[in-house]
């Protein structure tokens, strides 16, 4: 598990995501109104603890709990997207990396919070130095995610219908990230 320290922040960390331990803190905030582009509003805990029994048994999916300080506040999922999500979508390269994320919902958010918790999931992603680039297909209505996309580094390629959505295909390299993150700060 690797962290990573931000001074106006906190400290964030990975661990992998436990089905069963942490299915009613996940399906809280799968379920919750502002996670309605995860489309998973209407699953109940056990609903949620087989979606991500199949993604921890996948070979080419991960799901991971981001710790801001000790504590669960966010979700990653990693995934190979020549292999799941984006098969025969789009011309997948080597060192592609797929990423979902998600902020838990909260009474007293924390200004800067989800901008750094995106900064965090990537720089934990391109720990790997095998990642090229990282992948994502959000919503195309989902605004909010496109302007914290782009503050990292994404850029859009195309727009691709998948079965439960349109996309916004966006794509960012490893010196895309280094570039909007040195420039942020």
């Amino acid at each position: 598990m690797s962290t990573t320290t931000t001074r106006a922040i906190g400290t964030f960390a990975f661990r992998p995501l436990d089905p069963l331990a942490d299915g009613e803190l996940v399906h809280s905030w799968v379920t919750h109104p502002k996670a309605a582009f995860w489309l998973m509003g209407d699953h109940s805990v056990a609903d949620v603890q087989r979606e991500y029994m199949a993604i921890a048994a996948h070979e080419h999916h991960d799901a991971f709990i981001g710790l801001h300080d000790g504590e669960p506040a966010f979700l990653m999922e990693r995934y190979d997207p020549a292999k799941v999500e984006l098969v025969g979508l789009y011309q997948a390269r080597p060192g592609d990396v797929g990423m979902h994320f998600l902020v838990a919902p909260t009474d007293t958010p924390l200004h800067g919070f989800t901008r750094a918790v995106i900064t965090a999931v990537m720089a934990e992603l391109f720990r790997d130095p095998a990642t090229e680039r990282v992948v994502v297909e959000p919503d195309v209505r989902n605004e909010a995610v496109h302007a914290l996309n782009a503050a990292v580094g994404f850029e859009i390629v195309e727009r691709i219908a998948k079965p439960e959505k349109d996309a916004y295909l966006s794509v960012c390299t490893r010196e895309q990230f280094l570039a909007a993150v040195g420039a942020a700060r």
